[in-house]
């Protein structure tokens, strides 16, 4: 970790070396996502609800994916970007160096600009909480912080499976965006508005059904018992990036060098 935290205050120097340019960055990012809000908003405004589900609902489950992905670009992005590493022959350098290559190559790029993404997302999240009914508790909070941690380590993990791939298709595969962007724009509504082969591949393929739509019916109080179970969702779901990093592992393991 103290290594991780080096590379991390690096590139925010660096970064901040141009700080006009940082800025600018930060809230084009925070308004992104803000024409895909606006549609959200508007669609409710038309029909009220979408099979059940309320506008501040669905908001909630907006904004918990959102800031899952906004702090998955931001601290992941080493994996999104890994092509260039094995295009320049640069991973060749990684591999003699004493130290893992997971935490190398996630530490070889931050975005920090995606935090004007992130306030976003916080903002709509403090306001769908403000308007919903939820009986809150200890475990209910703890559930919700759960929900976006899971939700950055899938993202993660979607990433380190495109960046294993570079090992052999050299470029990046925009396959990829199917999955994380594809991803995000399904998860920010509730699974079940979906056909239901839709919601399985997306609960137990990749598991974004656990980060906010299941763990969402226990904040809601819309499970009909075993609450324990829908509150450990989230953490069902963090082990996605487990068999993640092996098949990182095993791509590092059938490396070969570009040769430049």
């Amino acid at each position: 970790m103290v290594l991780y935290i080096k590379y991390l205050l690096i590139h925010f120097k660096a970064q901040m070396q141009y700080r006009t340019s940082f800025w600018l960055l930060s809230i084009g990012q925070f308004f992104i996502p803000f024409a895909i809000f606006a549609g959200l908003y508007f669609l409710f405004e038309r029909f009220g609800q979408i099979k059940g589900w309320q506008f501040f609902e669905v908001a909630l489950c907006f904004a918990v994916i959102h800031m899952a992905f906004a702090l998955s670009e931001c601290f992941a992005r080493g994996f999104d970007a890994f092509s260039n590493l094995v295009v320049k022959g640069e991973f060749d350098r990684l591999l003699v160096r004493p130290r893992s290559t997971f935490l190398q190559v996630l530490g070889s790029k931050f975005e920090f600009t995606r935090f004007g993404r992130l306030l976003q997302s916080v903002i709509v999240l403090v306001w769908a909480l403000g308007n919903l009914p939820i009986e809150w508790s200890l475990m209910k909070a703890v559930t919700l912080v759960l929900m976006i941690i899971s939700g950055v380590l899938i993202f993660t993990g979607i990433y380190m499976l495109a960046a294993t791939m570079c090992f052999w298709t050299v470029q990046g595969l925009e396959v990829a965006n199917i999955f994380t962007d594809g991803g995000r724009e399904m998860a920010q509504y509730p699974l079940n508005i979906y056909q239901k082969w839709v919601a399985r591949f997306f609960t137990y393929v990749i598991p974004f059904g656990c980060v906010n739509y299941l763990p969402l019916l226990y904040l809601l109080g819309k499970t009909t018992g075993h609450d324990l179970l829908y509150m450990l969702m989230p953490v069902l779901g963090s082990l996605f990036i487990l068999p993640c990093f092996l098949v990182w592992q095993f791509g590092v393991r059938h490396y070969r060098s570009t040769g430049s």
